[in-house]
């Protein structure tokens, strides 16, 4: 599929590459973006030969979030069920990019504000910058401190109260800040990121495909589950579902293998 906003490459056998291709907007989320990515991470979740995504923003930064701009011609005249439809595909990326199966890895350089943030939020491991900024800065310009799901990731991540204070001040924070939150995984120069990025995918290609994404769909139940139990359910058939399809493809190839001694 051809992109404008976008682009996406697969930079090495199981890792694909999405980049943010705004760069004259510091990668600022327009309505034709939003429509780009909602279609990529829709595809996403078709695609079982693609095992990590990598996302980054191309320029000087990651996302500066919204393009306020494109955003208020979107709003303009719009009635309330045609603006509430506008910001349901915003806050549905969101939604996407968590279903998708694949672990994602953002790579964030520069500004990570507001929907940008959240993108940050949503990937499944941050690796970023020493010059890398983040704020939740909705409340920033008008508008509530909670939105683009900032409310369900953040308190989970970071603690309610930190969390609290992030939504309702629209603080920024600086890379050191988030490293101390245990927001980021890695932080490495800038020149340096994008290789460290690649070790963390690199090290998840050794592993089960299939547990990769299963590992998610688990950490994503148990984020929302009520009880120890019922998280502790979800691992156990994970476990069970992976274990008995190792043990059935481990008793094929030994069929094959007598077979051929066989023959």
């Amino acid at each position: 599929m051809s992109y404008e906003t976008i682009t996406y490459e697969i930079i090495e056998p199981g890792i694909g590459l999405l980049n943010l291709n705004r760069p004259q907007a510091y990668n600022a989320v327009n309505r034709l973006m939003m429509r780009e990515l909602s279609a990529f991470w829709a595809e996403r979740c078709r695609d079982n030969a693609t095992h990590v995504i990598i996302l980054q923003g191309s320029g000087k930064g990651f996302c500066a979030g919204l393009d306020l701009k494109d955003s208020a011609e979107a709003m303009a005249g719009l009635n309330m069920q045609a603006a509430l439809d506008y910001q349901t595909g915003l806050t549905g990326i969101i939604a996407t990019m968590r279903k998708a199966p694949q672990p994602i890895i953002a790579v964030v350089h520069g500004a990570a504000i507001g929907l940008g943030f959240s993108f940050a939020l949503a990937a499944d491991m941050r690796v970023i910058a020493e010059n890398a900024r983040f704020s939740a800065a909705y409340i920033n310009v008008g508008l509530g401190g909670a939105d683009m799901a900032c409310s369900y990731l953040l308190p989970r991540m970071i603690g309610t109260g930190r969390a609290y204070e992030m939504m309702l001040t629209g603080e920024t924070l600086t890379a050191a800040e988030v490293m101390g939150l245990g927001l980021a995984s890695r932080m490495a120069g800038r020149d340096n990121l994008m290789e460290t990025a690649l070790e963390l995918a690199r090290v998840m290609l050794t592993k089960n495909p299939l547990g990769l994404r299963l590992t998610k769909q688990a950490v994503n139940t148990s984020l929302n589950a009520g009880s120890l139990e019922q998280a502790i359910q979800t691992e156990n058939l994970t476990q069970v579902f992976l274990a008995a399809k190792a043990m059935l493809e481990s008793g094929r190839a030994l069929s094959s293998t007598l077979e051929n001694k066989s023959a």
